[in-house]
């Protein structure tokens, strides 16, 4: 069997987790780590077992913004990187693209010269 990438595999883990965690889809069984976190034991998509931790990190109290402002400051933070990062393989793509169409183009010029 072909091993799953870790990319595939976390996020997977990751989408088990936070699908209990909001919907109580999975009823997985956390234990206590510390203060701050819990653990639960997983199979992976490769079958492995993998320990994934849940913490919560409590943001310190603001002067300049409220608690609503800096969640939101955050969202758009990370929906601008997502946007760029989208942006920046769609262009990856159709460089790809042009490229391998330059080398076909310029290897039948070179055939029809022989």
């Amino acid at each position: 069997m072909p091993k799953i990438s870790k990319t595939i595999v976390d996020a997977d883990l990751r989408g088990t987790i936070f699908g209990d965690l909001i919907n109580g889809e999975a009823n997985l069984a956390y234990q206590k780590i510390n203060d701050r976190q819990y653990g639960v034991i997983l199979n992976d998509k490769n079958g492995v077992e993998r320990y994934c931790r849940v913490g919560v990190i409590v943001a310190e109290e603001r002067e300049d913004m409220t608690a609503r402002e800096l969640m939101q400051t955050e969202i758009d933070a990370y929906t601008e990187k997502q946007a760029a990062k989208a942006e920046k393989a769609k262009a990856k793509e159709e460089k790809i693209a042009r490229d391998k169409e330059a080398r076909e183009e310029k290897k039948k010029k070179e055939e029809e010269g022989e």
